[in-house]
């Protein structure tokens, strides 16, 4: 019967005997730990010795003694040769030091474990009945990704001083465009605040009943959480030593305010990161076969705030043949911004495309021009959440011949 333990050798004494494949394995894991290793073996492999060389490590060049052991808070074997590897090991037992047996792990004292970490998680693997290193490894692949996908309970069971925010961009919508990173982080939070759009319908039933979850989604128009105490709450939780994730659709840093976010968490001394995610400015256009760059095409992509004005930059952007123009949160704007479009020049055939509800069941573009456009997205019925496109790009055709397969309504 085998007792797991996690035992911490950073700043310890560990013993490596032999110098070939399996300790330069071993060495790597035990100088990423924090272990202080020596090694003792005539020889060492060429990537033994550059790690040796690039970390100081101490390496005694000849054979094993009984001493050697002394000081030692654990020793890993793997000579080659199992004469010697079970006098090392012989060597610990009459010490009382634990001893890594590679040669055959049923005649040492300690294994060391196919681990996977996600976080401060760390999950390792060992075989009770003899050593199966395969066996094990694909045991710990398969949790790694049951960790990855968020599917298993990372909380923690009890508050700390290590209170923390981090920034997690959702995406457009769908739960499996979401980073790997992102998922565990929203497995260990203890405070989910959620935007409106992104994946926090999908992925909120799934936390844990005590996580706390404040909805702060705005639509346009309607903002009922100021900027401001969406701030206060993310600095109060974390300073009460909660994980809070920030949960937002699309990417944090575009459009997001996730700067401002991160600016009075560090203001208040709170640790604080942001996970991207696929911005709408270019996965909602994607998701209608619309390409925001495309060779011969589009070079240049101009990314606006629509709710914003109509500056000389944007109608520059509008006026290039080479550029594409995306416009987020933009539907109540648009007579404003084809207007000013319009009278500055930009020639009132250049395509236009408005995709609603990207990557959801309720996606639907309707293709137009700059000339156009008010009245089809009326004639339509447009509304939010939409992504406007304009430029070469939206042309119908450019990469699906069949409207339908980019659920055109308009062309």
């Amino acid at each position: 019967m085998t007792t797991m333990l996690g035992v911490s050798l950073e700043g310890r004494d560990v013993l490596l005997v032999g110098g070939g494949a399996v300790t330069a394995r071993r060495l790597r894991r035990l100088l990423d730990d924090g272990a202080r290793p020596r090694v003792v073996a005539p020889e060492v492999s060429d990537e033994v010795g550059a790690l040796i060389a690039a970390h100081g490590v101490a390496w005694l060049p000849r054979t094993f003694r009984l001493a050697d052991v002394e000081g030692a808070w654990l020793v890993h074997t793997a000579t080659g040769d199992p004469r010697v590897d079970l006098e090392v090991a012989a060597a610990c037992e009459r010490s009382r030091t634990l001893c890594v047996n590679a040669s055959d792990g049923a005649h040492g004292t300690a294994r060391l474990t196919a681990d996977t970490r996600f976080g401060d998680v760390v999950v390792g693997v060992v075989s009770d009945a003899g050593v199966d290193p395969r066996r094990t490894a694909r045991v710990r692949d398969a949790i790694g990704l049951q960790l990855a996908s968020g599917r298993l309970p990372l909380r923690r069971g009890r508050e700390t001083a290590g209170g923390r925010v981090d920034l997690v961009g959702g995406g457009p919508g769908p739960v499996d465009l979401m980073t790997v990173r992102a998922r565990r982080l929203l497995a260990e939070a203890d405070v989910v605040i959620a935007d409106r759009l992104g994946p926090a319908r999908a992925l909120l039933p799934e936390l844990d009943p005590d996580v706390l979850v404040v909805d702060v989604g705005k639509a346009p128009g309607h903002h009922p959480v100021p900027q401001e105490e969406i701030n206060r709450l993310l600095v109060e939780h974390a300073l009460a030593g909660r994980r809070v994730v920030r949960l937002k659709g699309g990417d944090p840093f575009v459009l997001g305010r996730g700067g401002e976010e991160v600016a009075a968490c560090l203001a208040a001394g709170v640790p604080v990161e942001v996970v991207p995610g696929p911005s709408s400015a270019i996965s909602v256009p994607q998701a209608a076969g619309i390409p925001v760059t495309h060779r011969g095409v589009a070079a240049a992509l101009h990314i606006v705030n629509g709710q914003g004005p109509v500056t000389e930059a944007t109608l520059a952007a509008l006026a290039d043949d080479g550029s594409t123009t995306v416009f987020l949160m933009g539907v109540a704007a648009l007579e404003r911004i084809m207007s000013a479009a319009l009278a500055h020049g930009v020639p009132s055939d250049r395509p236009v495309a408005i995709v609603e509800s990207g990557h959801t069941p309720q996606q639907r573009t309707t293709r137009t021009t700059l000339g156009r456009a008010v009245a089809d997205a009326r004639a339509a019925g447009v509304s939010n959440p939409a992504v406007i496109v304009v430029g070469d790009v939206a042309r119908a055709g450019l990469l699906l011949p069949d409207p339908e397969l980019a659920g055109d309504t308009t062309t």
